[in-house]
């Protein structure tokens, strides 16, 4: 991955619906050289798939939170991990050190929805205990880290 090949992904992670022309012209490269470009990001799973970034307060979802989660032992971990990627309600779980086995970030419409949340995940085989912290606002919030020139 060269120099260009970061700048087309800037320029998709900062608009993923760009065409290459555009691109092209931002560039300036060949409209050719940018698809062969995103082709070959795309087929070395650099570029893994196009997502739509959603105004989660504007859907109604306008509780956030980060809930951590430990588990009696790994032989758990595979399950939860199963059970995680099954809710929609989970935007983000990590694997991790420390005292806590996972972190979740989670949103939600309410304090309601969030207890209803807490007593789910605290109900699953294998959950230890958890703890549970409320956004009070979100300062960054990228999709993706691009690799500094």
């Amino acid at each position: 991955m060269d120099k260009i090949d970061k700048k087309i992904l800037a320029i998709l992670k900062r608009n993923a619906r760009l065409t290459a022309s555009s691109i092209s012209e931002e560039i300036d490269l060949s409209v050719s050289a940018v698809i062969e470009r995103i082709k070959k990001l795309e087929s070395n799973n650099i570029i893994k798939g196009y997502t739509v970034n959603i105004d989660q307060e504007k859907i109604g979802n306008v509780l956030n939170a980060i809930m951590e989660v430990e588990v009696k032992g790994p032989e758990y971990y595979d399950g939860f991990m199963e059970f995680v990627q099954s809710k929609s309600y989970v935007d983000t779980c990590y694997y991790k050190t420390g005292k806590y086995d996972f972190m979740l970030h989670v949103s939600t419409y309410s304090s309601e929805g969030l207890d209803m949340i807490n007593r789910e995940i605290k109900s699953y085989e294998g959950v230890v205990c958890t703890e549970t912290h409320i956004v009070l606002k979100i300062v960054k919030d990228d999709l993706c880290v691009l690799p500094e020139e």
